[in-house]
């Protein structure tokens, strides 16, 4: 089985493109939709928050814009943090693929918005980058609830600049020349993995030396991409 890792810049389309692998018959595991549901009402994380992170609970939910104010510029509170979420992010990756693995299922997508910032890529086979022109990244990110010229430039400073995530990724997709060229491309990403998987299977190997799994990056972040 091939682990790819998808991950890009904020407002560089990967939501866009996980969906596109799903059309493909990818199965995809999604880190940010992981910690909504661990944070939302009832989630698995919720009761550990509200020990560790007094008041910013409210109605069995997680406020995120309370918990990333209570974690802001606080090393130790976002290691308390991540102790709480980290093993559950974990376990569920590690099911996720484990479960694959038992189904024979060629190729698999972990779907990390800060996989190089947090050195998620160290579980993957290969990793795919979402890209799009600077112009058109900061055109989708004005149009978001909220968003201002300061808080863009905040979001990007905290993001590995797109160029240096090119350079690393096995892939690029390109996003800023419509949803057929993204698709294309992606189409061919599969074609070319899942035939890799195969040639795996009968004695090849995968593109990257994969790290245990459970060293994967987590992204607390509001702003999806």
């Amino acid at each position: 089985m091939i682990v790819l890792g998808l991950t890009g810049s904020i407002a560089m389309g990967k939501s866009t493109a996980a969906v596109m692998f799903r059309r493909l018959g990818v199965p995809v595991w999604d880190a940010d939709a992981l910690v909504h549901r661990l944070l939302a009402r009832g989630g698995g994380a919720v009761a550990a928050i509200a020990d560790a992170f007094p008041g910013v609970v409210a109605n069995d939910a997680v406020d995120r814009e309370r918990l990333g104010a209570a974690v802001f510029a606080d090393a130790s509170a976002l290691h308390r943090l991540e102790n709480i979420v980290h093993p559950r992010v974990y376990a569920d990756q590690h099911q996720f693929l484990a479960g694959a693995a038992r189904a024979r299922i060629p190729l698999v997508v972990l779907d990390v918005p800060l996989l190089f910032e947090t050195g998620g890529d160290r579980v993957c086979d290969a990793v795919a980058v979402v890209s799009a022109p600077a112009f058109i990244q900061r055109q989708r990110l004005r149009l978001r609830p909220g968003m201002t010229e300061a808080r863009i430039d905040a979001t990007l400073a905290r993001q590995m600049p797109d160029l240096k995530k090119r350079r690393r990724a096995d892939f690029v997709i390109p996003t800023g020349l419509g949803r057929a060229c993204s698709f294309r491309a992606i189409a061919a990403i599969v074609t070319s993995l899942r035939t890799a998987a195969v040639e795996q299977g009968a004695g090849g190997r995968s593109g990257r030396r994969r790290a245990p799994l459970g060293q994967g990056g987590i992204s607390y972040a509001r702003d999806r991409a």
